[in-house]
């Protein structure tokens, strides 16, 4: 599969509770491993005891099998230790994320958190260190061949290593509860490029990624779902930047630099904008499901949807997004990442904890792990390649990816799909 890897998003990728159950239970065996190394040390020392018998040869037989009972017991008691051990490293690493989470919006519930922290390390002074570890080893595989791109003479994989180095010293790259964007944005005008009806839902992720704007210059699409008996569902459908020169920010084009700069520093885009207009038109009103399928600087405009409009976002689907938002446990959240990804690595490799639902899921792998010039071109970030990374996660058996067919079916009810799509422009002032 490409070292393709399906988790959480967070650094710790197990449940400690069950890996505390798995540890009970087999420590729950050792009276069992006791009982069967003395039955067979008892066996052992009957027929040794019966000298210059024909019995006498078994018992020097079964004395291999008593040190080998006596080492399965040594490591059924090992190995239960060390899943202890390791659940409580875990819960270490996520006390620790979740107090840094929880002191953005809750100070006395922040420090109820590091208060248990602080008693679970100091019971075992292996922990720390322990954890410290997992923690690197989280931040390794969150931007494996991010240095590896084309060198250009050294030039190039500093670069590459800054957007990681931007993400995690600023912390723009995590959205906090409570971090809303501004109040004001460029002017906008929307305008419908095309209309279509759809025969159904998508199929899976590729699928959708595939339902992305084509109309000429369209930027938004938006989709409506009627479900007899239902209020009207609507997916958007959110194309990533469309300029990234400098020299033309601030143009008629509202996907540009100017508002990937707007969007990642915690201002309203013009494209933000658009895309609540475009709703708006597409017929969508407050409190009506809208689920969002988003790439690179869309995929902000999806993190603020779920986080701060009047719309209720249950599911909110990304490729290589510059931030990774802080969603509720009833909102799904999955990501596609590449750790070559200089936009992705925006993010700081996403929130040690994790977010959204249980049934949110992080689908990375390196995207283009051979270095060429297509790098300068930013070729892994490139939406194409992220299609390919989701037609890997539809073949996946993982359960997680597979609970989103659930998702797909659900919305393949609707007995009419009505399809727009919008182009966008900034509303320039007059010279």
């Amino acid at each position: 599969m490409s070292g393709l890897s399906i988790d959480h998003g967070g650094a710790v990728a197990v449940d400690t509770a069950q890996l505390r159950d798995l540890a009970a239970r087999l420590r729950g065996l050792l009276p069992t491993c006791r009982e069967a190394e003395e039955a067979v040390e008892r066996a052992e020392a009957l027929f040794s005891s019966a000298a210059w018998t024909d019995l006498s040869p078994v018992g020097w037989s079964l004395r291999p099998a008593v040190t080998a009972a006596g080492v399965v017991r040594d490591e059924v008691e090992a190995t239960a230790a060390d899943l202890f051990l390791m659940a409580d490293v875990y819960e270490a690493v996520e006390l620790r994320a979740r107090a840094e989470a929880l002191a953005q919006t809750d100070a006395a519930a922040a420090a109820a958190v590091e208060a248990r922290l602080a008693r679970l390390l100091a019971a075992d002074g292996r922990l720390a260190p322990l954890a410290d570890t997992l923690e690197r080893e989280a931040d390794d595989r969150r931007f494996r061949g991010l240095a590896d791109q084309y060198d250009a003479g050294g030039l190039l994989p500093p670069v590459f290593l800054g957007g990681a180095f931007v993400g995690v010293t600023s912390g723009l790259g995590q959205i906090r509860p409570g971090m809303a964007l501004g109040t004001s944005a460029d002017p906008v005008r929307v305008s419908v490029t095309s209309r279509s009806h759809p025969a159904g839902a998508p199929s899976g992720l590729a699928s959708a990624f595939h339902r992305m704007p084509s109309a000429s210059g369209a930027q938004v699409a938006i989709e409506k779902y009627t479900i007899p008996g239902e209020s009207p569902r609507y997916v958007a459908y959110l194309l990533g930047s469309r300029s990234m020169s400098l020299r033309e920010a601030g143009g008629r084009e509202p996907w540009d630099m100017k508002s990937n700069l707007e969007l990642y520093t915690g201002g309203r885009s013009a494209s933000y904008r658009a895309t609540l207009d475009a709703l708006a038109t597409a017929g969508a009103r407050p409190g009506d499901r809208v689920n969002v399928v988003a790439h690179s600087q869309s995929a902000m405009i999806a993190a603020h949807l779920s986080m701060e409009s009047d719309f209720v976002v249950t599911t909110q689907i990304t490729a290589g997004s510059p931030v990774e938002p802080t969603l509720t446990e009833d909102q799904t959240l999955v990501q596609l990442r590449h750790t070559d990804d200089v936009v992705s690595a925006l993010a700081a490799g996403g929130s040690l904890e994790g977010t959204g639902s249980a049934d949110s899921f992080t689908a990375s792998r390196v995207g283009d792990p051979d270095a060429g010039r297509q790098d300068l071109a930013l070729a892994t970030h490139s939406l194409e390649n992220y299609i390919e990374t989701a037609a890997m996660v539809d073949a996946s058996a993982d359960p997680r990816a597979v609970a989103l067919d659930a998702y797909w079916a659900d919305l393949d009810r609707a007995v009419t799909v009505e399809r727009i799509e919008y182009r966008a422009e900034r509303v320039l002032p007059d010279p």
